[in-house]
Parts: structure tokens; C-alpha cells; sequence
């Protein structure tokens, strides 16, 4: 095994599964600002084509069709959003504490106005805004849910710029 130290790689893409893939895109694109780069679009299981054949290989064989659209955040980042017509429709327990994915986080310098429409279209704030830095730096978090139950947090700044100082020590 090559031991040599490796480059960061970049981040390409989260895939997210919501109830309602219409209106997911509507929340995403006016709330978020997300570039809608490919419309809800239907997939069919099928073992001609490509997108098929992949779909199966990673689901199984156990669906039969389902929707997908793809989105992009300003900086290129792509948020890839799954409807599957069988799945439980209810958000799932909130428990950070098992392995699996916890969170993602997206960035806005104007925190308290995303915050407030977040929860205007039907998210929820799970937590008051916090300074890292209260007396030294403008660094704001928040603890948040889109309305379909997914838990995500909103930076003001850049996770490097949160980080560097250390924040989590005086």
C-alpha cells in the first residue's frame, strides 16, 4: 500500500431523499437559491440503460421506479434529490448519535434573515443562532431543518475560517 500523503479531495455531491421531489426543488431553489440544473425526471428500473443498470446495482432489485433531480449550490456543489414513491415518508429519528450521516452544512453571511425564511417555508430552527467568538469574531452557527425533517446547519463564514482559530478553546 503507498504510503505517501494523499491531496484533500474535493466534495461533489450529497444525495438526499425527500417525500415530495417537487417540493423539495421548490423549497431548495427559493429558499436556498440552488441552481436547478435537472428537472424531476422519473427513472425506470431497467437493465439497458446505464442509469438503470447503476440504480440497480445500488438499490437492489426491489423498486421499480423512482424520481430524481439535480441541483448546484454557487460554489459547484451538487444536491441530488431522490423520491421514491414505497418509502416511509416521515422524517427519520433525529439521533446523531449512531453512525450515518449527521448533518450537512451550508454557508450565508446573513444567517438571521435564512434562519427566519427556513422557518417561514416550513423548517424548522432547532436552536438559537450562537457566536463562536461572541467578543472577537463575527462567526455565527445554527442548528436547522428543511420542512420535510432534514437536519442541516447554516455557517456564516467558512468552515476553515470557524476552524483555524480553534474554536472551541479560549
Amino acid at each position: 500500500m503507498d504510503t505517501k500523503k494523499e491531496y484533500p479531495k474535493s466534495f461533489s455531491h450529497i444525495g438526499l431523499t425527500v417525500p415530495d421531489i417537487k417540493k423539495a426543488v421548490e423549497f431548495y431553489s427559493e429558499v436556498m437559491g440552488w441552481y436547478v440544473i435537472m428537472k424531476p425526471s422519473k427513472i425506470k428500473k431497467d437493465k439497458e440503460s446505464a442509469i438503470g443498470l447503476m440504480c440497480i446495482d445500488v438499490f437492489g432489485n426491489n423498486w421499480e421506479e423512482f424520481e430524481i433531480a439535480h441541483m448546484a449550490t454557487s460554489d459547484g456543489i451538487g444536491v441530488e434529490l431522490f423520491s421514491f414513491p414505497n418509502g416511509v415518508k416521515e422524517a427519520p429519528e433525529f439521533n446523531p448519535f449512531n453512525t450515518g450521516l449527521f448533518h450537512f452544512c451550508i454557508q450565508d453571511p446573513n444567517i438571521e434573515d435564512l434562519v427566519a425564511k427556513i422557518v417561514y417555508h416550513g423548517g424548522k430552527q432547532r436552536m438559537p443562532i450562537r457566536s463562536y467568538y461572541p467578543k472577537d469574531k463575527p462567526y455565527k452557527m445554527c442548528y436547522v431543518e428543511d420542512p420535510f425533517g432534514i437536519v442541516f446547519e447554516v455557517y456564516t463564514h467558512s468552515y476553515e475560517l470557524t476552524y483555524s482559530s480553534g474554536a472551541y478553546t479560549e
